[in-house]
Order: C-alpha cells, then sequence, then structure tokens
C-alpha cells in the first residue's frame, strides 16, 4: 500500500492530466461529486486536492461554474535580451503567429516625432500587429519607424521579423529603452486579444536605437495580463 495520503495522490494525478491536456487550460475539471465517485474519497480529500493546485496556479475556482484549468503563463525575456518576438516563442517550444492589423505611412504626432527625433513634419511607417502563441493572442504591437532610409513598403511582416528587416537595412537595433505601465483594456483591445474590457494589460513602450544611438523604432505594446509575465535578473 502506499504511504502517500489520497489527497496527495488525487493532487498529483490531476496535475499530470492538466500537463499532458486531459484538462486542457480554459476548461472546467470534473465536478467534487464526480471527482469523489472516481478516486473513491471523501469530499474534504477532494477539496484539499483541488485547493493545493489552486495555490500552485495550476487550476482557478468560478463562482457559478466550477474549477477550470488556468492558462499556463508566458515569461518574457525581453526585458534581458535584444531578440525578436518570434525567435523568443520558438526558444519557448511556442508556436508564434502573427496578424498584420494595418500597415501604412502616415504624419508623425508629436510623441512619436519625440521618440524618433523627427521633425513634426516627418512621415512615418505604422505598423500594427497582433501576436499569438499557440493560437491564443498575447500581445498588440504598434511600431513606429522613419521612412528615411528604410524601405519597408514590400515587407510582409506576417512572415518577417521587424528586427532582422531593420538588420537587413542597416539600421540593427542594438540598444533598447523600455518603460513600463498597467493599464486596462478597453473594448476595441478586449477584443483583439480575447480578454474582458477593463482587465489589466501591460503596457511597454520601446524605444530601439542602433550602435550610433539613434532611435529607429518606437513601440507601444500591450501585453495580456493573465498569460505574461516579465523576468527581471539584476545583479550588484
Amino acid at each position: 500500500m502506499t504511504s502517500i495520503a489520497k489527497h496527495t495522490q488525487i493532487e498529483q494525478d490531476l496535475r499530470t492530466k492538466i500537463q499532458d491536456g486531459t484538462y486542457p487550460p480554459q476548461t472546467l475539471i470534473p465536478r467534487e461529486v464526480d471527482l469523489m465517485a472516481t478516486y473513491q474519497v471523501s469530499r474534504p480529500t477532494v477539496r484539499q486536492a483541488i485547493q493545493t493546485l489552486v495555490e500552485q496556479g495550476l487550476l482557478e475556482k468560478r463562482k457559478r461554474r466550477g474549477t477550470m484549468v488556468k492558462q499556463a503563463k508566458i515569461v518574457q525575456a525581453f526585458t534581458q535580451v535584444i531578440e525578436g518576438y518570434d525567435a523568443e516563442m520558438a526558444d519557448k517550444g511556442l508556436q508564434p503567429q502573427t496578424k498584420v492589423l494595418l500597415f501604412k505611412t502616415e504624419p508623425a504626432t508629436a510623441e512619436v516625432a519625440s521618440k524618433l527625433q523627427l521633425s513634426v513634419t516627418a512621415v512615418v511607417y505604422k505598423l500594427v500587429r497582433l501576436r499569438y502563441a499557440n493560437g491564443q493572442p498575447v500581445v498588440l504591437l504598434t511600431s513606429y519607424l522613419p521612412t528615411d532610409g528604410l524601405d519597408l513598403a514590400t515587407v510582409d511582416f506576417t512572415t518577417v521579423s521587424l528586427y532582422d528587416t531593420l538588420t537587413q537595412q542597416q539600421a540593427a537595433v542594438e540598444r533598447v529603452r523600455r518603460r513600463l505601465d498597467v493599464l486596462k483594456a478597453d473594448e476595441t483591445t478586449a477584443d483583439l486579444l480575447n480578454v474582458a474590457v477593463d482587465e489589466p494589460l501591460f503596457y511597454f513602450h520601446t524605444q530601439g536605437l542602433t550602435a550610433q544611438g539613434t532611435p529607429v523604432e518606437y513601440s507601444i505594446a500591450k501585453y495580456r495580463g493573465d498569460l505574461n509575465y516579465f523576468m527581471m535578473d539584476l545583479q550588484r
């Protein structure tokens, strides 16, 4: 006979089924009464196992619905390295996908002109992309780039990396400045990212600089708060 407590055995079995996809993210696990019958245990034993998985961030209790498998969060490492989104997702074993929502030229706003060190009359590229990981929308990204010195009009950014393209055109981003805010999703952003209105989003402003310190990119990224976290590695 095993010496492992019943609630621990149930916890381990449920964890395995979550990890192997038997219970996929955003789906409900069986009801307590069904788990009691499956494992031949009491309700308190089932509840103890479930509570442990809730505390570990694998399950979430929903009022009047049941207990749901939480979507695993994606660690974003761009706070430490400069790397394209596709490469970063591929490194994590995730399938990246990009949908281009808008790509055009337009007059720079005062904010964009300032970040790109352009005159207020300058024309810039505006590129809006919705980026996915394993079919889930993860980040809504709006990028502004100078038209002077860059030829981006024929680039298909659904399959081509922006940073790789800048490198090929002798405008490689070698250094970035980033500012992080948190904001609530408006109706349009919520619809695109498949979250509820007013859900918290990570809001990054990024200024991409060449080795000479010339700004060649200004981007605004809205990351889903429920799917992403950011790793910082600091040393003294």
